[in-house]
């Protein structure tokens, strides 16, 4: 369930949930903190920090872009000197690889949008392994702008629930300026405006309530039910994408099934 300010329950909260593919990127988030997927993620996250640090400077007090993707890195505990290094290489203090951020829209089983955000230094690499892995699992390369309308650019925050309970949470994230909350698993998940993450984020902390990753999302307007072999077609695919080192961020507007989802990231 979702809330709207002014309108908000301790109670309802418990009842929240999100799209299977939300879940999923979830469950998929916190498994890459905990396995051998660690390197792959720290690899990422070094990317982003290059490329805010390039577009926005080197100061995270001036950069929101850049404190956030610090924030993540240091919440998935990693070095410092590879977060410094990350930042001097974006702002040309140290030679390395220029990144260019693409983004390829396409198609998945039963159909669902895929929104995939890349960060690259090779664009006809990364196109096609990309167009590959879509093929080879069911899906295809969409137009630039087939997909992107059915999407909104949020902004997402991660609370433990351990810290506080429902009402503390919601008053605090709603009063902050959060559009909703929803509660899932072991998490309470805080979307907001774009332009009022960082704000919600900083007033959570004084609240009390820090953020554990705080993130821009592609969030579906509405939802597409896959099931049976098209849901783990899908998985699938998205756990292809997700291993290629270019892919940063993969948004669908898949809602799928719960029992394969379980199985598939056990």
């Amino acid at each position: 369930m979702q809330f709207a300010p002014g309108s908000y329950s301790s109670k309802a909260c418990k009842e929240g949930s999100l799209s299977g593919h939300s879940k999923w990127a979830s469950i998929k988030r916190k498994k890459a903190v905990n396995d051998q997927k660690r390197g792959q993620m720290f690899t990422k996250l070094i990317r982003e920090i290059t490329v805010a640090a390039r577009q926005g400077g080197g100061s995270p007090e001036f950069n929101s872009r850049l404190r956030l993707a610090i924030d993540t890195a240091q919440n998935a505990n990693m070095p410092q000197d590879n977060i410094d290094r990350a930042i001097s290489r974006g702002t040309g203090e140290l030679e390395g690889v220029t990144y260019e951020e693409v983004v390829y829209e396409g198609y998945g089983p039963g159909g669902v949008a895929l929104y995939i955000e890349t960060t690259t230094d090779n664009q006809k690499r990364t196109v096609a392994e990309v167009r590959h892995i879509l093929e080879k699992n069911g899906g295809n390369l969409g137009a630039v702008g087939s997909v992107a309308w059915q999407f909104d650019r949020k902004g997402q925050l991660y609370v433990d629930v351990g810290q506080h309970d429902d009402e503390v949470v919601l008053e605090a994230a709603l009063e902050a300026g959060a559009e909703d909350v929803v509660l899932m698993d072991s998490e309470f998940i805080v979307t907001t405006d774009v332009s009022s993450l960082d704000e919600v984020r900083k007033e959570l902390k004084r609240a009390g309530m820090r953020a554990s990753e705080a993130e821009l999302a592609m969030i579906p307007q509405n939802t597409v039910a896959v099931l049976g072999s098209d849901a783990a077609r899908l998985i699938k695919l998205l756990e292809a994408l997700d291993e290629n080192d270019d892919v940063q961020k993969v948004s669908s507007n898949a809602d799928i099934d719960e029992t394969l989802l379980a199985q598939a990231m056990s």
